[in-house]
């Protein structure tokens, strides 16, 4: 096993460093970088805490406003949003925000802070299917205004698709640490409990006034050219078995990965970080058009993987595949130890009472499906966000905001 894995990639500010570059910070009356943040994380104000050495004050707005602050400090692909604001991009570089939150969250972990609390009690209680990041902040915000919630997980272990995401961007302790201070607010957790097979619906429905179903998008999806190639793995199952095994597995020494966005990121460097020498990544999209954080990208290639844009698989044979250029004509073939699918990924639903258009529940601004007391949330809810973490963090933060006013409606 190479530790290499098992070590945060990209290094974490300083005392020194954090209040330099929280200096940088133009202090705009009109935030865009608050504006363009999808948790409503408010790092205009946070950053402005830590300017004036305030960590307490910054600690406390993060995660006032995301439960989930700590990951996303490491995770969210901020060149998008927060960064992608940011005033100061027009004379040298964005603020790295996503380093100030992720030391300011540090920080408040290491004093041990309890900033979040629950509210005074209401009576009425939500059950939530699933346990990844938007079931979190939705567990979070309807505990803030009084609700017992119970959250069900059909895995062992808690957090969903963050489970997923590789310990060099996302350290297990971190979720553990999320996670702790979560049932601290007394939100109650289920494992091992498959909603839709061992517990039915309509049985959560029976035992809280209402529902919300935040199944993520934890499955890969398959080509039908792959299918049954003992070769082939896909690359969510490739991530989940690494992180949980802390990457104390056998690698081969040549791994053909298909996709291009940031899963595939995490599949070819992961695989980089575990010591194998020739990794190669064949890309639908071309480099003007990838799907990937840009960051991700930059990594992958920082570590030697050989990316090849612009190519489709066109057959398969064994270990071998053959590919076509969507411009250039002519055949390209490669042959690998193991192939690695990372085309896209898709939810489970099944039993759960919900149909899918494009991937999605169709619900209006209130995330509520047919049934009057079933919501959902996260990636099979519509967003004008990308399926991230950070994204699924609002659609938690809106759709606890939804069952409240539904609720209080319905007395």
């Amino acid at each position: 096993m190479d530790s290499k894995y098992l070590k945060e990639l990209e290094e974490g500010l300083s005392p020194l460093t954090v209040c330099e570059e929280a200096s940088r910070c133009l202090l705009c009356l009109d935030a865009p970088c608050s504006k363009a943040c999808p948790a409503g994380t408010n790092p205009d104000k946070f950053i402005r805490s830590v300017r004036f050495r305030n960590f307490k004050g910054a600690a406390e707005t993060i995660r006032e406003n995301n439960a989930l602050g700590a990951i996303c400090a490491r995770v969210c692909p901020t060149e998008k949003y927060c960064q992608k604001g940011c005033s100061r991009s027009g004379i040298d570089r964005p603020i790295d925000i996503g380093r100030i939150q992720r030391y300011v969250t540090d920080y408040e972990e290491s004093l041990k802070m309890q900033i979040l609390k629950a509210g005074k009690e209401n009576g009425k209680s939500v059950g939530i299917v699933g346990s990844g990041p938007a079931s979190l902040q939705a567990a979070v915000t309807l505990r803030k205004l009084g609700y017992k919630v119970k959250v069900y997980e059909k895995e062992k272990v808690l957090g969903g698709m963050l489970r997923y995401i590789p310990e060099y961007r996302l350290p297990n302790h971190i979720v553990d640490l999320e996670i702790k201070r979560i049932k601290g607010l007394g939100v109650e957790f289920v494992t091992g409990c498959e909603v839709g097979k061992s517990l039915s619906v309509a049985e959560l429905k029976k035992a809280h006034d209402a529902v919300i179903l935040a199944v993520g998008y934890s499955y890969g999806k398959m080509l039908p050219m792959f299918e049954n190639n003992r070769s082939v793995m896909l690359a969510v199952d490739f991530l989940k078995k690494v992180k949980a095994k802390k990457g104390n597995v056998k690698v081969p020494e040549n791994v053909l990965v298909v996709g291009g966005g940031d899963v595939a990121m995490d599949a070819v460097t992961t695989l980089k970080l575990l010591g194998v020498p020739h990794v190669t990544d064949v890309v639908y999209e071309q480099f003007s058009e990838f799907k990937a954080s840009k960051k991700e990208l930059s990594n992958a290639q920082a570590l030697g993987v050989t990316i090849m844009d612009g190519y489709v698989p066109d057959k398969v044979r064994g270990k071998t595949v053959t590919f076509t250029h969507r411009e250039i004509p002519g055949l390209v073939k490669i042959k690998a130890d193991k192939i690695i699918l990372a085309v896209g990924q898709r939810p489970d639903v099944e039993g759960l009472g919900i149909e899918l258009v494009k991937g999605e529940v169709n619900t209006g601004k209130d995330y509520l499906t047919k049934d009057p007391k079933v919501f959902v949330a996260g990636d099979i809810a519509h967003s004008k966000f990308d399926k991230t973490v950070v994204g699924c963090v609002r659609t938690g933060k809106e759709v606890a905001l939804a069952v409240d006013e539904a609720l209080r409606r319905a007395k």
